[in-house]
């Protein structure tokens, strides 16, 4: 069977939100991508007082200076296709008040017909925390907690009832519900948040930096699920943010999905090999706009499934 391949959605800040996005989630799902992603970054600080991803002196991309609200994003999407389903990869938990995030979700899932893909993380930008958070940094992990309790008991039957840190509910209906479980999946790298993922979550989001690095967590994620007893699957969905040059790279240390189409899609193909669901594929960090990111879009699907990727 084929791995499903799915699109990161123009949000960065070369793109028209309004024009761009329906258009790029259109024509992905005409080409036959399975999915549309979006990711979630809040602000961009200046000066930058943190490397990203937390690493002393790793500059953060220019890109990232207006990034499209997530929720909006996936809304234009959804609004435009009829068949691919809308992820996140990530959103950031303790950015959101859990019970508005959670009413959301549920009417996207409701509007699309049950297309919704909830994906979770904890972040790390201290300056986004300082600004949006609901809970300290140092808390992140209790807010992703909560936040995955709240979304089960808002998706589920009414009357809903729950009793947390920032979350009262007294018994209440709460609609609209999603057209299905919603499935929730995790961006889990350490122990403890892989251990909330087996315990208490759907699936996991991965980030494609080498196939051997990927199988070697797979397993040892798989691991963990049956010392922990789950039974259930584990859906997973890689992201893989690729760095598209007509003329590709030279040289054997190339970094993983960096380059030309073609060395991408030997890229994908390796990655596949693991055996993961799906496979998302970002390319709107270096397509200058729309219409080279649809072109680019196309090739590598093309190429990919000729691949028998």
């Amino acid at each position: 069977m084929a791995t499903r391949l799915g699109l990161g959605l123009p949000q960065n800040r070369q793109y028209d939100l309004g024009r761009d996005v329906p258009d790029v989630a259109r024509t992905a799902e005409n080409i036959g991508y399975e999915s549309l992603w979006v990711y979630e970054r809040a602000l961009f600080p200046e000066p930058a007082t943190q490397g990203l991803y937390g690493i002393e002196g790793l500059p953060w991309p220019d890109s990232y200076r207006g990034v499209a609200e997530p929720l909006v994003t996936l809304t234009l999407a959804a609004a435009a296709t009829e068949r691919a389903r809308l992820g996140s990869s990530v959103l950031i938990a303790p950015l959101h008040v859990p019970f508005q995030l959670a009413k959301s979700l549920a009417a996207l899932d409701s509007a699309s017909g049950g297309r919704v893909l909830a994906g979770f993380g904890t972040g790390w930008s201290h300056d986004e925390y300082a600004a949006a958070s609901v809970r300290p940094f140092e808390e992140r992990g209790q807010a992703l907690d909560e936040l995955i309790e709240v979304c089960r008991a808002v998706w589920g039957p009414d009357p809903v009832s729950y009793d947390g840190h920032l979350t009262k509910i007294a018994s209440a209906a709460v609609g609209p519900k999603p057209a299905r479980p919603i499935p929730i999946l995790l961006a889990a790298g350490s122990k403890k948040a892989q251990r909330r993922l087996v315990d208490h979550a759907d699936g996991w989001l991965p980030v494609g930096m080498g196939a051997e690095a990927l199988a070697a967590q797979w397993r040892g994620l798989q691991e963990l699920a049956a010392e922990r007893g789950r039974t259930e699957p584990i859906l997973t969905a890689l992201r893989t943010n690729a760095r598209y040059q007509a003329k590709g790279y030279d040289g054997a240390d190339r970094a993983p999905f960096r380059g030309s189409v073609d060395q991408i899609v030997d890229d994908l193909a390796a990655h596949a090999e693991v055996g993961l669901d799906e496979i998302l594929i970002d390319l709107q960090g270096s397509t200058r706009d729309a219409e080279e990111l649809k072109e680019v879009a196309a090739e590598v699907y093309e190429k990919a499934r000729a691949a028998g990727i």
